[in-house]
């Protein structure tokens, strides 16, 4: 099951509570009467005010990247404008999975932090806590690894911040043992000396697809130097190797069809990136489509200029 949010992504909280919503959904077909189970399929209904955000929203991979990053800012600003709600809060939350896929300055990326930061602030009591619960998640990966800034002192983005601390400690401590496409085995705590960047994509994620060539350019180049790509996908061969000879991708790319390796990471979305230094140190990570210059900023900080 595949959705496309925060890159193209789908949180474990909500895979989890959508397949447990399904479930009910199939109890209450037998059990309950139809008129329960038609409310418990009903979507989502934007105001005419929220509608032209929403679809806003959905064009933004579509745009330019300098018509984009002023788009966004705009569209943050019209969030912030609307009346505390659950759609709001949805929006917000939307519009801040989408600015991290690419480079669109720090400015836009405080101004959608802020719009979701004051859209949790100010929600209503809600019947479905999912919806903040990403929106804390969300807004924590922004402040740790977009380096924003929001002052919410609350229990729920505490916890969002020491649930991602947790998981950078596991990430780590990580290690594992994974055969690419053409046969080789590659360890990761095997290439203590290198700089090693691992790389969570999949063939049907859009960001992943944009970010590909920049990765094959900066292994071209800094092969020769130690630095060694570790791309994983939790697909199949017959889907993955096609793709990558069409694209002549020539760093080394490798299969998790069982996702243990996603799971160990704690991978609740794609593109994903992690870079460890010459000591096996985890010194940057992504949370979305990185740009060349992205790239080379985290590369430096593993030494590797």
């Amino acid at each position: 099951m595949s959705a496309v949010f925060r890159g193209c992504r789908m949180s474990v909280v909500r895979r989890t509570l959508l397949w447990a919503s399904l479930c009910v959904v199939v109890v209450q077909m037998f059990v309950m009467s139809p008129v329960l189970v038609w409310a418990q399929k009903q979507e989502v209904v934007w105001s005419a005010q929220e509608k032209p955000i929403y679809d806003q929203i959905k064009t933004l991979r579509g745009l330019p990247d300098d018509v984009r990053a002023r788009t966004t800012k705009d569209i943050a600003l019209e969030i912030r404008a609307l009346p505390a709600s659950e759609n709001k809060l949805r929006l917000a939350n939307y519009l801040a999975s989408r600015v991290t896929e690419g480079d669109f300055g720090h400015d836009t990326l405080q101004e959608v932090a802020t719009t979701l930061a004051g859209a949790l602030q100010h929600a209503p009591p809600e019947d479905k806590p999912t919806i903040s619960a990403d929106a804390y998640g969300e807004l924590a990966q922004l402040v740790r690894y977009e380096h924003v800034q929001a002052s919410l002192d609350v229990p729920q983005f505490k916890a969002a911040m020491a649930k991602l601390e947790a998981d950078d400690q596991r990430c780590q401590e990580a290690d594992f043992t994974l055969t690419d496409l053409q046969g080789k085995t590659w360890s990761l705590r095997e290439l203590k000396g290198k700089v090693v960047l691992v790389n969570f994509w999949a063939t049907w994620c859009p960001p992943c697809r944009k970010e590909m060539p920049d990765l094959n350019t900066l292994y071209q180049r800094f092969k020769d130097r130690g630095f060694v790509i570790l791309a994983i996908s939790d697909e199949e061969a017959d889907k993955v190797k096609p793709f990558i000879a069409e694209r002549n991708i020539s760093y080394p790319v490798m299969l998790d069809p069982g996702r243990k390796v996603n799971e160990l990471f704690q991978v609740e979305g794609i593109p994903k990136s992690f870079v460890y230094d010459r000591e096996g140190k985890l010194v940057a990570q992504s949370i979305d489509m990185r740009t060349q210059k992205q790239f080379l900023e985290m590369l430096g900080q593993a030494g590797l200029r």
